[in-house]
């Protein structure tokens, strides 16, 4: 006996409803976010504007204590227009889900600084479209190497936190007719401190172009008069043996070589990124300290202790564009509200 089979779109899981870009900006809609939306929310819709996409192991380093709960409430976000999520393909295997700053979130971002959403230079076709641009994995990767020293400082008991944290278009709009680093961090431990500028390369950058960004570097410490350790993150021993003999080759020229203190380390070195896999290039003439941890950077190269949360290199002319948002503490907000919290 043949049956009216069951249909197949109504075997397929529930799609969320989301209020359509129109409807995300209304004031009815921000009137009901206003009770919804925690401390957490809003400081992560800002690291999305800040860094542009994560994905949701990240966001659990940042500020969830299981995967369970970070995917809890990132499916309210994303109902709510906050957020916008999207997966990659990948030939083997499943990518994970990646979250963007969506309509709703922005807008609230601007209200909360007290901008017109427009001056933001927000635009969601931008925000979404990172899904196809060829920079997705890189900028992933700096993420995720950010977002590892975030979950370290939230361990019980730790004595060391990411207390700055600034994406590369930030730092393209304060320095970037000298040089455009991939981000810049601050890194304390127990009493020391470290700035630096972080190079991510995945192996496809000619390094005659990785060590010509050097002169760059050299130009900002002149003009600053501050000196900040350049670290350089390669895929593999073989490209960092590679690149640590023309970056020192390039070194070697520049006029003033110690206002560009350099260290290198190569992914598949160690998982924690604070760990002793950072290797200085020295001159020809100077002791070789071996691999060393961040904070050992920071003992080999002191930088004077900066009073409040504002790096140095924030004194460098802001070039013209989009009204900037707030720089986001990289350190998530507690949230007493949430059973979900974070111990300390």
């Amino acid at each position: 006996m043949i049956s009216n089979p069951t249909p197949q779109r109504a075997l397929r899981g529930h799609m969320p409803q989301r209020p359509t870009p129109r409807a995300a900006t209304t004031g009815e809609h921000h009137a009901q976010l206003v009770g919804r939306l925690t401390y957490r929310d809003r400081w992560l819709a800002r690291m999305l504007h800040e860094h542009k996409v994560f994905t949701t192991q990240q966001i659990v380093e940042l500020c969830y204590p299981s995967m369970r709960a970070a995917n809890h409430r990132l499916l309210d976000l994303f109902k709510w227009r906050v957020v916008d999520r999207f997966q990659p393909f990948v030939t083997i295997g499943t990518a994970p889900m990646h979250y963007v700053l969506d309509i709703a979130g922005a807008v609230a971002l601007a209200y909360e600084d007290g901008l017109d959403p427009k001056s933001i230079g927000y635009r969601h076709e931008d925000a979404i479209g990172i899904a196809h641009s060829l920079r997705l994995a890189h900028t992933v990767g700096v993420n995720g190497f950010f977002t590892a020293l975030v979950a370290l400082g939230q361990r019980p008991g730790a004595r060391r936190s990411l207390t700055a944290w600034w994406s590369e278009l930030r730092c393209g709009r304060l320095f970037g007719d000298m040089v455009r680093p991939d981000a810049y961090g601050r890194w304390r431990e127990d009493d020391h401190q470290l700035e630096f500028f972080l190079e991510f390369d995945f192996g496809t950058e000619d390094l005659g172009k990785l060590s010509r960004k050097l002169y760059g570097y050299e130009k900002l410490a002149t003009a600053t008069g501050i000196t900040t350790p350049v670290l350089i993150w390669l895929p593999t021993h073989r490209r960092e043996t590679s690149a640590r003999r023309a970056l020192a080759d390039f070194l070697s020229q520049l006029d003033r070589p110690k206002l560009v203190p350099l260290a290198t380390t190569a992914a598949d070195a160690a998982s924690d990124p604070a760990a002793a896999r950072w290797l200085p290039i020295t001159g020809p003439a100077t002791p070789h300290p071996g691999r060393l941890r961040l904070v050992e950077l920071a003992q080999l190269w002191p930088q004077p202790d900066l009073p409040g949360d504002v790096p140095t290199s924030s004194s460098v002319r802001t070039q013209q564009g989009p009204a900037a948002l707030t720089a986001p503490d990289p350190f998530p907000p507690a949230s007493p509200a949430s059973r979900f919290r974070r111990r300390p």
